[in-house]
């Protein structure tokens, strides 16, 4: 694909190429004058153009651009013109403290603390087609952004587990999380139910979680275990291309604190166990297909969160990431 104008394509380190696409596609400034003013100007002018190459792509990196600032970030998202997705509307597990209204903290959890591969909220209802983030300090060491083509992945899931792969289509998936009573920073999934569900009594919560059609229980510390109705774990983005849509990779190794067992996190829409050793595939592909994307301070990087999936590293330092949600969907509930 030919540069845009004033912007020229880069080669990354470890950068994918899949039939005619690069994972991800990665663009700089051709002038090393250029001002934030000329950054947004170009981000939107080719605002269509980029966020198709996020869906074509899967991820689109844009790196030396004079992005130095959380704000400037927050201005080059609102260049792209898409409906923000408000962190405090979502139904995350995970504590994030915002940084301007667009903006948050794309994590809290210590940096010893690894998050798996995973669709943003993809364990929800609710889920964003577009999660953007941006680096304002990277990490001394380690803290790459590990991103995976969902596509690539389920393309060779279905060709060495078939049966899983027709079961994960038929019955979808089922997702338990028993959430605090109060913030909980030393998880990665610590948000508490009062902030997860938008509410601030029990009864509230329990008219919400109805509403989403949840089966839920109160425990005796306060803490609140919801189970999720059958969702999607694979999405059609278009006809013939389908992901690997779904947290069962997060929710299977990662889903682990004083509250939540992984081995009791994640089952069939029907209620039936995973196959183990299909689940291993899974995530033995998800390794092998990772992009870590090493970030540079002033680094974006879109995702059309339908088709990569994204993780994190462990690190050491101090490491911040910022990301910003956009463009709401509602997911259809499996009933086969």
């Amino acid at each position: 694909m030919p540069p845009m104008n004033d912007c020229k394509l880069l080669e990354l380190d470890t950068q994918q190429t899949w039939d005619d696409t690069r994972f991800p596609i990665a663009y700089g400034p051709e002038n090393p004058a250029m001002d934030l003013n000329d950054t947004v100007a170009w981000v939107g002018e080719n605002r269509e153009s980029l966020l198709q190459q996020c869906t074509r792509h899967g991820a689109v990196a844009l790196r030396g651009f004079p992005t130095d600032t959380v704000e400037s970030f927050d201005q080059v998202i609102r260049a792209l013109e898409v409906e923000n997705f408000p962190y405090e509307r979502s139904l995350s597990n995970a504590v994030r403290i915002n940084r301007t209204e667009r903006v948050f903290s794309a994590n809290e959890a210590p940096p010893e603390v690894q998050i798996f591969f995973h669709h943003e909220m993809a364990q929800t209802p609710l889920y964003p087609q577009y999660i953007f983030f941006y680096c304002e300090i990277a990490a001394e060491q380690g803290g790459a952004t590990p991103l995976c083509r969902s596509d690539v992945l389920y393309e060779k899931l279905q060709q060495r587990c078939p049966d899983f792969c027709a079961a994960c289509e038929r019955h979808g998936l089922q997702y338990t999380n028993v959430m605090p009573g109060s913030d909980d920073p030393t998880s990665g999934m610590g948000r508490s139910w009062q902030k997860t569900l938008g509410v601030e009594t029990r009864d509230d919560a329990e008219a919400r979680l109805r509403t989403l059609g949840y089966s839920f229980l109160w425990q005796d510390d306060g803490c609140l275990k919801a189970v999720t109705p059958p969702l999607p774990a694979v999405m059609e983005v278009s006809p013939g291309r389908k992901t690997f849509f779904n947290q069962l990779i997060a929710a299977y190794c990662g889903w682990k604190d004083a509250r939540n067992d992984p081995s009791k996190a994640i089952r069939f829409g029907d209620g039936s166990p995973l196959d183990a050793d299909a689940v291993a595939v899974a995530i033995e592909l998800s390794d092998e297909l990772a992009y870590d994307h090493a970030w540079q301070q002033g680094d974006v990087v879109l995702l059309d969160n339908r088709v990569a999936m994204h993780a994190r590293r462990s690190f050491v330092g101090t490491r911040k990431v910022v990301a910003s949600l956009a463009e709401m969907q509602t997911q259809s509930l499996v009933t086969a």
